[in-house]
């Protein structure tokens, strides 16, 4: 990579996209710390990301992964681990918002539906749809 600048406003959702070994994974590795940048700066509000705390930079950040991790328990209980306090309602918006609900709520139990380890119940795109909805209700 070469020559990035990237900003991003408070409470902005930011989805990176692109082919197969363009950087998107690496911007992110750097971005959390997994590994250091060999050249250039990684700033968050302008501080050095080498300088904060490794956990809270990586509770601030949402990443879904191009395989996310689901577990064999209920739709309901696999998003409840982005925030075990969450209210019905505002999973069903987190759902909402990361078009989730509608094949949710047609599952033969709703959010109650068992699927399976690893989502073995749901299409690659209904697992991202459910992680993406786990990464919002952590509210990064």
């Amino acid at each position: 990579m070469k020559g990035i600048t990237l900003e991003v406003e408070s409470g902005q959702h930011v989805a990176l996209v692109g082919h197969s070994g363009c950087g998107k994974s690496t911007l992110v590795g750097l971005l959390l710390r997994f590994y250091e940048q060999q050249s250039g700066k990684v700033l968050l509000d302008g501080t050095p990301v080498g300088d904060l705390n490794v956990e809270h930079l990586r509770n601030i950040v949402g990443v879904v992964s191009q395989e996310p991790a689901l577990f064999a328990d209920t739709v309901e209980n696999n998003i409840r681990l982005g925030r075990a306090d969450i209210s019905q309602e505002e999973m069903e918006k987190c759902c909402t918002m990361a078009n989730a609900h509608d094949f949710i709520m047609n599952l033969s139990q709703g959010y109650k539906t068992r699927i399976g380890e690893g989502g073995v119940q749901l299409s690659g795109g209904q697992k991202q749809r459910v992680a993406i909805a786990r990464a919002l209700a952590r509210n990064p």
